[in-house]
């Protein structure tokens, strides 16, 4: 399935993780990472590490939705959809 729209999960190098959409995860990635210098604040004092998890999503709607939905989750929840994740 290609996608037009994703929903990401980034480790910072002191394993928190960043929930985002996007429409390039690899793109999105390299911009955390400082590529480009457009990167989430979330990075600046804790660098990214690892893009852990992506989901497609229907549209930015939808990946709206399930990104709302990842970052209510608790944290356990969270490590439990990365184990599970093909990626």
């Amino acid at each position: 399935m290609t996608s037009a729209w994703w929903v990401y999960l980034v480790r910072s190098r002191s394993g928190k993780l960043y929930t985002g959409i996007t429409t390039d995860p690899e793109r999105r990635f390299r911009e955390h990472c400082g590529e480009g210098g457009r990167g989430a604040r979330f990075f600046r004092g804790d660098p990214a590490e690892a893009m852990v998890y992506c989901e497609p999503a229907e549209n930015r709607s939808m990946a709206s939705r399930r990104e709302a939905a990842i970052k209510k989750l608790r944290r356990s929840d969270k490590e439990s959809l990365i184990i599970q994740s093909p990626n």
